[in-house]
């Protein structure tokens, strides 16, 4: 269930609420203020403005989260802890600590730097872009994560130490997620291969999540709102990203001419085309 219902569930909220979102007015009036923005700050100094605007909604909307997870402990954590303790498979559990892996720093650390490298050459002259912003994925992630569970300290199960909220999870969405977005920003792509890799990457997170409660890791409040907290901080971040590229807000004559007199090339909407291997 844990692999079927995120396959399902992927496209299903891409194509309903996800397209009525992208749609609606929020985006319209963020797109208006972030045009503003670039025409002012330019697009490095706005996409790094909303970066931290939004890790600090993000900390503000997962804060009481947090307090709401650690006042059930007792009423679902615990049961769910004692269930799956009893119910567990050797050669099952030994699958799922390889998976769980996934979602560890030091893995995903050589990942990020690869990712990074290999989108670098890609984008040419303007290497810059993924270079620096899939390697800020990372620390974004750690440190608002960080952030979130110093000001909830609700501990960890006593068969593991993972906190609130899972940061396995939200680093397998981040990471992945980053190299996903790169490859739609660096290749024309339709808008099926977009969900296509977008469920993948909520596969794997969900996937991660489940491996963490049977692995007791983690509690499985902390699970839940790892799968929310990850989705919906990359969601910033990859907002952010698209500011800096050029691909969002769509640049119109002003925000073009104002990208170009501070020499960042607005106007350009993806890298030069690369040539298949």
């Amino acid at each position: 269930m844990s692999v079927i219902v995120p396959a399902v569930a992927g496209p299903l909220l891409a194509y309903g609420p996800g397209r009525r979102l992208a749609r609606g007015r929020l985006v319209t009036k963020t797109g208006e203020a972030a045009a503003g923005l670039v025409v002012t700050l330019g697009r490095p100094v706005t996409a790094l403005a909303f970066l931290l605007f939004w890790g600090a909604v993000i900390t503000a909307v997962f804060w009481p989260v947090g307090l709401l997870a650690h006042s059930l402990e007792d009423a679902i954590d615990w049961p769910v802890l004692l269930w799956v303790t009893e119910r567990r498979n050797p050669t099952f559990e030994e699958f799922n600590w390889f998976y769980t892996a996934l979602g560890d720093r030091d893995p995903l650390k050589k990942v990020v730097v690869v990712a990074a490298v290999v989108f670098a050459v890609l984008w040419r002259r303007r290497f810059w872009i993924p270079l620096v912003a899939i390697l800020i994925s990372f620390p974004f992630e750690q440190y608002v994560q960080a952030i979130l569970t110093g000001m909830v300290d609700r501990g960890h199960p006593p068969t593991g130490l993972g906190s609130y909220p899972s940061g396995g999870i939200a680093r397998v969405v981040m990471t992945f997620g980053a190299i996903a977005l790169f490859i739609a920003l660096t290749w024309k792509l339709s808008r099926r291969w977009h969900v296509v890799f977008g469920t993948v990457v909520f596969v794997l997170a969900a996937y991660e999540g489940y491996s963490r409660i049977y692995t007791q890791k983690h509690w499985i409040t902390d699970v839940i709102s790892g799968l929310t907290f990850g989705p919906a901080l990359f969601l910033g971040y990859a907002v952010a990203v698209c500011i800096l590229a050029g691909r969002y807000p769509r640049p119109g004559p002003e925000v073009v001419a104002a990208g170009e007199e501070a020499g960042e090339g607005a106007g350009e909407q993806r890298p030069e085309a690369v040539p298949a291997a």
